[in-house]
């Protein structure tokens, strides 16, 4: 009983490490493709993060400006 126990563990073991983690082999025009797109999404994103940026700096120049606008007017 022990030497069919073993026999299938040793059976489960070896399937098991016949046929996990095999690598996907990719053409070079692949990994090209891949490599381009990351960079399309990367750039999107940081567009979309740089625009909000200069939006709420033109938002607070806009205050800063109104903000200047009222002090000269309580100084006349």
């Amino acid at each position: 009983m022990k030497k069919i126990i073993l026999m299938f563990a040793l059976l489960f073991t070896i399937a098991t490490v016949i046929t996990s983690c095999r690598d996907d082999k990719k053409s070079p025009e692949d990994k090209i493709e891949a490599a381009i797109e990351d960079i399309e999404i990367e750039a999107k994103e940081n567009s979309e993060e740089v625009s909000d940026d200069v939006e709420n700096a033109l938002e607070d120049v806009e205050n800063e400006i109104k903000e200047a606008k009222e002090e000269v007017k309580k100084n006349k």
